[in-house]
C-alpha cells in the first residue's frame, strides 16, 4: 500500500521548471532512496510531499490525505530537510522540549529518549550554537523521531557525521523500518543508499525514474 502518492506534479518558480510532471508512489514500511545531482529537484519534491511548498499543478497524497486540500501538512511525519534550525542559545534538550510543547504529544522522557537514541546527552548544557555539524544533524534526527512518526523524510541526514556516527544512524534507521515505519531518504552516498534502501529513484532536471 502506498503511503505517498505523487500525481502529475509540476513546480515552476519564476520562469524555471523545477519539477516536471512527477508521478511516483512510495509503499509503506520500506526505505526509499532518492538520488541525483544538486539541483535535480530532490529537495523540492520532498518539500512538496511535506507541505512546505505547493506544487504549481498536480497533487500529493500522504497517508490517504491530499496535502494542501485535506491537510496543510501531513500528520504523523518527521522531517529533516536542509540544515535543521534551532534556537542557538538554548541547549539541545531545551530546544526539543520547546518543539514538543507545540503538539503536546510527548513529555520530557520521550524527548530524552530520542536524544539518547541518536547519541546525544540530554543533560549536556552546551548551547546549540556551539554544536558541531554532526551534533546538529543528530539533534535534527532526534527532533524528527521523538514523536514516533510513521513516516520519516530525511534530506542528507548523514551530513557532518563521522564514520562511527554514520554506522550508528544506519543501524537506527534499519531498526526503525523493522518497527513498520516508512522512510524517504536523500543521500549523495551510494553506500548509504545500497545499505538502507529497498527502492531507489533517480532525479535529473526535474524528472524522476525508478532504477531499483
Amino acid at each position: 500500500m502506498a503511503i505517498i502518492d505523487v500525481r502529475n506534479v509540476n513546480l515552476t518558480l519564476g520562469k524555471t521548471d523545477i519539477l516536471k510532471d512527477i508521478s511516483v508512489s512510495f509503499e509503506e514500511k520500506l526505505i526509499h532512496g532518492l538520488i541525483g545531482r544538486n539541483g535535480s529537484g530532490k529537495t523540492m519534491l520532498m518539500k512538496c510531499i511535506s507541505g512546505f511548498i505547493r506544487p504549481t499543478s498536480g497533487e500529493v497524497e500522504v497517508d490517504g490525505k491530499i496535502v494542501g486540500e485535506d491537510i496543510d501538512f501531513p500528520d504523523d511525519l518527521g522531517i529533516i530537510i536542509e540544515t535543521p534550525g534551532f534556537i542557538p542559545y538554548y541547549s539541545g534538550y531545551r530546544n526539543l522540549r520547546l518543539i514538543a510543547g507545540l503538539n503536546k504529544k510527548i513529555g520530557k522522557e520521550k524527548v530524552r529518549e530520542s536524544m539518547v537514541k541518536v547519541g546525544l546527552d540530554p543533560d549536556l548544557k552546551r548551547h546549540v550554537k556551539k554544536y558541531s555539524l554532526g551534533m546538529r544533524q543528530r539533534l535534527g534526527l532526534a527532533q524528527a523521531i521523538m514523536e514516533d512518526p510513521k513516516l520519516l523524510i530525511l534530506d542528507e541526514p548523514f551530513n557532518g557525521l563521522d564514520k562511527d556516527g554514520v554506522v550508528q544512524m544506519r543501524e537506527y534507521l534499519l531498526s526503525y523500518k523493522q518497527q513498520g515505519k516508512t522512510i524517504l531518504i536523500c543521500s549523495h552516498s551510494a553506500e548509504d543508499i545500497d545499505i538502507l534502501c529497498d527502492t531507489v529513484h533517480e532525479m535529473d532536471k526535474g524528472s524522476i525514474a525508478k532504477i531499483r
